[in-house]
Parts: C-alpha cells; sequence; structure tokens
C-alpha cells in the first residue's frame, strides 16, 4: 500500500476506528495489537503490542488472545471494512464443541475471520518458539470447525467479508463499493437485528458474565434470540433455557427493555432491544 492501512480514511474515520466501531456493536471488550512502534489514533480498546516484530499473523492472534478478557475471542485484521455481524455471529455459535471456528473460502483458510478459544494460546506459543508461522499449523493441533463457502454465502452472498485492501486500487475500489451500498442503505454490510442480552441472578451466575450482544435475521423473534443464546453458552440450557432451545424454562422470565415481561417467544425483537432474563422470583 505504501501507507499504513490502520489510518487510511474509510467513512469518514481511520480505518482501524471504523473497524472498531462496527464491532462495539457485538463485543464489549475490543482488543487491538499494533505493531512496536506503530501509531494509532486514540481508542477505547484494549491496545498490546507485538513483543517481537515481523512475526506475521501467528504473534498478532497469540498476542491478542493473550489480553482478551473472554474465552472466546474473533479475530480479525485492519484492512477488511465490509465486516458482516450476521456471519461473525454465525462463526461464534459454531464454538461450542471447538477450538477454533475458521472459514474455507476462496480456495483457502481465512485465519483472520475466524473464532479461537484463549486455550489455543499455549500452542501458538509454541509455533513462534518454532517460528511456525502460518496459523494453518495450528488447525492440525486442535479442535477446528471448517466453515464452508455455501455456509458463508447464506449470510454474506458476495464475500464482502473477505475484501481487504493491498493496493492502491484496491483501496479506491472499496471506497467506491462503500459509497454504493451506502446509497442502498446498507453500508454496514449487516443485515440483521443487534440486540443485548443481559443475564441476572441463575443465569449469570452460570454463565459467568452479566451481558451478550447479538447479531439476528431481520425480522428475529425472541425464541431467535434465545437460540442464538443458546449457542453462544450452551451451559444456560437446562437450568434458563429449555431444550428446545427457544423459550425458558419455567423458574426463568424474560423482559424487553424494562417495560413488560413477555411469555410469547413468537414477539419480534427490534434492532437496539435490551432483553432481561431473570429468575422468575426475583424482586426488584
Amino acid at each position: 500500500m505504501g501507507r499504513p492501512k490502520a489510518l487510511l480514511l474509510f467513512g469518514g474515520e481511520p480505518l482501524v476506528v471504523h473497524i472498531a466501531g462496527v464491532l462495539k456493536r457485538l463485543f464489549h471488550d475490543i482488543v487491538v495489537v499494533a505493531a512496536p512502534e506503530q501509531e494509532l489514533p486514540a481508542l477505547p480498546v484494549t491496545l498490546v503490542r507485538d513483543e517481537v516484530a515481523y512475526q506475521g499473523p501467528v504473534a498478532g492472534i497469540y498476542y491478542g488472545l493473550r489480553a482478551a478478557k473472554a474465552e472466546i475471542a474473533f479475530v480479525t485484521s485492519c484492512d477488511v471494512p465490509f465486516l458482516n455481524l450476521s456471519l461473525i455471529t454465525y462463526l461464534l455459535s459454531q464454538i461450542s464443541d471447538y477450538d477454533v471456528v475458521v472459514p474455507y473460502c476462496q480456495g483457502r483458510f481465512q485465519p483472520l475471520h475466524a473464532v479461537y478459544r484463549r486455550s489455543v494460546v499455549p500452542f501458538l506459543a509454541e509455533q513462534l518458539e518454532r517460528s511456525e508461522l502460518r496459523p494453518i499449523y495450528l488447525y492440525k493441533k486442535v479442535r477446528t470447525r471448517e466453515v464452508s463457502e455455501d455456509e458463508i454465502k447464506r449470510l454474506d452472498p458476495d464475500g464482502l467479508s473477505f475484501l481487504n485492501m493491498n493496493t492502491e486500487q484496491e483501496y479506491r475500489d472499496a471506497l467506491r463499493c462503500w459509497e454504493e451500498l451506502r446509497r442502498g442503505g446498507n453500508a454496514a454490510q449487516d443485515t440483521s437485528a443487534a440486540c443485548v442480552v443481559e443475564l441476572f441472578s441463575v443465569a449469570r451466575l452460570l454463565a459467568k458474565t452479566a451481558k451478550v450482544s447479538l447479531a439476528l435475521p431481520q425480522q428475529a423473534t425472541l425464541a431467535d434470540v434465545l437460540s442464538a443464546l443458546a449457542e453462544r453458552l450452551p451451559m444456560l440450557v437446562g437450568p434458563v433455557i429449555a431444550p428446545d432451545r427457544r423459550s425458558l424454562t419455567s423458574g426463568n422470565a424474560c423482559n424487553i427493555n424494562g417495560r413488560e415481561f413477555v411469555r410469547d417467544s413468537r414477539i419480534k425483537v427490534n434492532p437496539g432491544d435490551s432483553i432481561f432474563i431473570v429468575s422468575a422470583d426475583a424482586g426488584g
């Protein structure tokens, strides 16, 4: 590119700011891994730096996972402006029985658009010691879920999630694509209804987290929310979420936006809704 890609203007702001802003809609904890002397704008993120320069994506994934607060993390690069929250949410939903969930498309793995457990950190450390700087070496050592191109196309038919920019021409083409999407009302490449689920009482104790962000299809219902929540937090199935994964057990209740408790799982969930799950006998 001839200049720092993280600082390229996109949507009127540096690309790294743009990407962090998109991811903030889905994640509360964001880690940015930078080179030792790399200059970046001020960001509301955890910033860590490579301890050894020029070790490639394995080092970036390693330092990022090591600094992450959650046990599961989505990893991406700084030059992919068309992130699709629905696809990211789908990748997250596949991690239950795996250590890595990685798309395979365009004839290769996409390690910088993948989901990793923090438990793979020791394997990455060993790779760095052996100078094995390609992430695919990890996939043979841990439980890896390969996401097919057909699965990806259902959520991102044009494959824009994997469009990165390595030349000035690719940058200009991406800006032109962004403007076309913006005029069509879909500049964020996100056809989902993002909502936040807040957990209280037993649900919070089991999940060991207070809040989860979910990206859902348009016209999503409460049943869709509970299904996505069950995929993200499988320990809630049984005690909180019914075995059908589309309703709550009798000992739990759901409130939408703090206004009313709902029992009908067919009720529509709107973008920006806050959904509270509490024990049915909880006071307050």
